[in-house]
């Protein structure tokens, strides 16, 4: 590994000279430094993190606010801090995971303390009570999510009301006329989650244009829920031929729990889903599903704040709304006619 006296050596100067070059601390002549900088490329000398951050005035550090709430599916939020923190590499920055459930507290803490340059903030909620905060903040932000009124913030996601449009317009196409959404555990609706909200909403809005019956059914994330869930649809709604599963933990148990109730899927029972492609492709029934862009709106996620960070750059767009793509799998068939 090149040491920062490898570098002096080799410019003909002392280690504190390359010191000061990196950090700015104190002024040296163009031409020491031009020598100082061209034996740092010749060399391929990388700078610690303390010393980049002297010469930036800034951390090099990104946060993520991931608060691990009640009813959340962990591994979906993985799969988000995992493309977070693969992009922030590739731009020089590290990434500190904050998942305790603080609010305001917590983001405050963190930007008094200068940790980091930037936040990338995700779990939100339509009217979340971090927001006066992070308007306020010396620090840029983006938000994964959109709240009610996204005014003055740069957000982005999936558009999850079009993703729920999608899977009920599938089923439309199909000929089913009755169906249902079993969604997120009861506790995310409560906290009027943003995404969870506007799934719902595309949901309603397309079957009530289509001239469908529909309802809609808060589920917890176990497989005792997706059995009493599919029950209580079969009671409540016999016409039922088509749902779409917003529960990446039930979606397995709920099928299994239909196929246990004498309804085959698709032959008696169309499903569709809004999930990582992954989970809908390596089903025993590979699943008709909306495809969740994690990596993606990571990528775009740290994209924008590394824009926002560059004093020099174009202003970034407040929203970015990713279009659904639906991928037709075996769950999704044509309504069978009465009495087939």
């Amino acid at each position: 590994m090149v040491k920062i006296t490898d570098v002096a050596r080799h410019a003909g100067v002392s280690p504190s000279t390359v010191s000061y070059a990196l950090s700015g601390k104190r002024p040296i002549s163009e031409e020491t430094r031009r020598r100082v900088e061209d034996s740092i490329r010749e060399l391929g000398y990388r700078p610690h993190a303390g010393a980049r951050a002297l010469a930036s005035s800034r951390s090099n550090v990104l946060a993520l606010v991931a608060p691990l709430r009640t009813g959340i599916h962990v591994p979906v939020v993985m799969q988000f801090a995992v493309s977070v923190v693969t992009t922030a590499r590739r731009h020089d920055h590290d990434v500190l995971l904050l998942t305790q459930e603080e609010g305001e507290d917590g983001l405050r803490r963190v930007a008094d303390t200068a940790l980091v340059d930037a936040l990338i903030v995700m779990d939100v909620q339509l009217h979340d009570p971090r927001l006066p905060l992070l308007r306020d903040l010396d620090r840029p932000s983006v938000l994964i999510g959109f709240p009610a009124e996204p005014d003055g913030m740069t957000c982005v996601d999936l558009d999850f009301r079009a993703a729920g449009e999608r899977c009920v317009e599938h089923l439309a196409r199909l000929g089913h006329r009755t169906v249902a959404l079993v969604g997120s555990p009861p506790e995310v609706y409560v906290r009027r989650t943003a995404f969870a909200q506007r799934v719902v909403q595309g949901f309603t809005g397309a079957a009530d244009r289509a001239g469908m019956a529909s309802s809609v059914h808060p589920c917890e994330a176990s497989p005792a829920a997706a059995r009493r869930a599919a029950e209580r649809l079969l009671r409540e709604q016999p016409a039922l031929t088509g749902v779409v599963v917003h529960n990446e933990a039930v979606l397995e148990p709920l099928i299994d729990a239909f196929e246990q109730l004498g309804l085959r899927v698709p032959g008696d029972l169309s499903v569709t889903a809004i999930c990582p492609d992954e989970l809908a492709a390596s089903l025993r029934v590979p699943v008709t599903s909306v495809a969740l862009p994690s990596a993606e709106l990571g990528e775009r996620a740290v994209g924008l704040l590394m824009r926002k960070l560059d004093a020099g750059g174009e202003p970034v767009p407040g929203a970015t709304l990713l279009p659904p793509r639906l991928t037709e799998r075996a769950s999704t068939a044509p309504r069978a006619a009465p009495g087939a």
